[in-house]
């Protein structure tokens, strides 16, 4: 696992038996996913807890111990590519019990997102994504209003490929968790309302995956009025499980335009599934300046098999 920042006092704590440290005086070392609202809230950072108010934590067990639930994101940054590919090399990537989520017959929807954390109960930290868009497992056939929606990042569902990120405890939780496929690496990610940029390092130092774009221009939304959501299928001790995510976006933008996009693969987990994936082009970039998010533990789920 990766080492802690520089500098920076820890603390050693236990989830489900595996030792991972955390920033001493951290929010995970003072709450331990108990949040005190009100202190968060004078956090300068922190635009407002209200959309956190009417989401009351429970306790869950959970192969990482006792937790609490939903995860609280206070202030949040991302950026997501999303692109066409052949259905036929998606299927090659996907579980048979999953289908693509298709644009048109034969090409569905993959992307690249990043992700960057900046107050939140488990601490600071950085993560990437690439993910394939599938139908929802609620039902077989796909209905107008799952595209209509997917496109517009309101209602996703997604089965991820790579998921890597830049501290030990997210790593942990998201793995043995979430069941995701979560790596630790130097990962690096800046998004602002003028340039978003992401670095993705390999196990020898180099890059993995790089990105560069001009951020679109951002609309500004009173909190709880644009609330998005993220479906992702996981198998956990052999068992299909949903974990939703649930955003509340303040600030963001989208476009269509890829004149100053560029995506850099290089050698490492996140570029090889993405070739996998046989990209064929971008066609759309949004990016999220500021948001706030609740990951909610998983549930088991029922995941019929994939028609042929």
């Amino acid at each position: 696992m990766s080492s802690p920042p520089k500098g920076q006092d820890t603390v050693k704590v236990d989830l489900g038996g595996r030792e991972v440290s955390v920033r001493k005086g951290g929010l995970y070392d003072r709450y331990r996913m108990d949040p005190d609202l009100d202190a968060i809230a004078r956090d300068p950072r922190v635009s407002g807890v209200d959309f956190f108010r009417r989401l009351p934590k429970i306790k869950v067990d959970s192969p990482i111990g006792p937790t609490l639930t939903p995860n609280f994101y206070y202030t949040m940054s991302t950026a997501r590519l999303t692109m066409l590919a052949p259905s036929k090399a998606i299927r090659t990537r996907l579980p048979e019990e999953l289908s693509p989520l298709e644009i048109v017959p034969g090409l569905g929807l993959v992307s690249v997102m990043f992700f960057r954390y900046d107050v939140c109960d488990i601490d600071f930290y950085t993560e990437a994504t690439v993910a394939i868009a599938v139908k929802p497992a609620r039902h077989g056939k796909l209905g107008f209003f799952d595209l209509v929606t997917g496109l517009k990042n309101e209602h996703l569902d997604a089965y991820v490929l790579s998921l890597p990120v830049s501290s030990d405890i997210a790593q942990v939780r998201g793995h043995d968790g979430y069941g995701f496929p979560k790596w630790v690496t130097d990962l690096d990610v800046g998004i602002d309302d003028r340039r978003t940029t992401a670095r993705v390092a390999n196990d020898a130092g180099g890059v993995d995956l790089a990105f560069s774009a001009a951020t679109p221009a951002q609309k500004a939304y009173v909190s709880g009025e644009r609330v998005g959501s993220l479906t992702s299928y996981t198998k956990i001790n052999g068992g299909w499980h949903s974990t939703l995510n649930q955003t509340n976006v303040l600030n963001a933008g989208t476009t269509r335009s890829t004149r100053d996009v560029t995506l850099q693969l290089g050698e490492g987990r996140m570029s090889d599934d993405l070739r996998s994936l046989k990209p064929k082009r971008t066609i759309q970039f949004d990016v999220m300046t500021e948001g706030q998010a609740a990951l909610h533990m998983p549930v088991p789920t029922s995941v019929p098999p994939r028609t042929k």
